[in-house]
Order: C-alpha cells, then sequence, then structure tokens
C-alpha cells in the first residue's frame, strides 16, 4: 500500500492496488474540504464507506453517503463538497498515471 498523500487541505489519499488496466484508491475527506471541478480521460467509480459528500458531475449535483456509489465517465467534470467526514474508495480505469508517478515520488 502507497502513503497517504495530501490532494489538497483536508483530502488525503492512497493507492491501494493498481493494474495496468485498473486502479484502486482510499480517500479520506474532512468535511468542509473540498476538491475543484477537474476531468480526467479515466473513468470512475466513488463508492462512499462512511460520511457525506455533495459531488458535482456535468454541472449536477449528487448528495453521497454510506453505501452509495457515482459513476464518472471519461472527461466529466466533477467535484466534491464534504459534507461530513468521510471515506471513499475510488477506482480508475485505465488507472490514473499521474497519481501513480505522485506515488513513487513519495517513495513508493
Amino acid at each position: 500500500m502507497s502513503v497517504w498523500i495530501e490532494m489538497v487541505p483536508g483530502i488525503h489519499r492512497r493507492t491501494l492496488a493498481s493494474s495496468a488496466h485498473m486502479m484502486l484508491m482510499e480517500v479520506q475527506l474532512k468535511a468542509g474540504s473540498s476538491l475543484p471541478i477537474h476531468s480526467h480521460p479515466q473513468e470512475q467509480v466513488t463508492y462512499v464507506v462512511k460520511g457525506r459528500l455533495r459531488m458535482m458531475l456535468a454541472g449536477e449535483p449528487h448528495e453521497l453517503a454510506a453505501g452509495d456509489v457515482l459513476l464518472m465517465p471519461g472527461d466529466a467534470l466533477h467535484g466534491v463538497e464534504v459534507l461530513e467526514d468521510a471515506l471513499v474508495i475510488d477506482t480508475f480505469s485505465p488507472p490514473r498515471w499521474d497519481l501513480l508517478e505522485q506515488d513513487r515520488a513519495a517513495g513508493e
């Protein structure tokens, strides 16, 4: 497993597993933090383990709580506002090579 890496203040991630076709990442999010609107070519599935989030996907808000899942197509604009402390599992296909490179730079 990778070390924890700060994405933005209040949001930290670590890679759990990756292969040539898929990547699994754990993300801890503190209430009040946010991840700005962004996009990437990979498809993403977000599964909320605990907490509550408001995710924007293509301009539409989605409130998610424990047990909820959101599928984001590749290149879709998305971001998150953390409503209460949360833990999520993100799956990317294909892998986010930019994040894997950050893992390597952090000493993995």
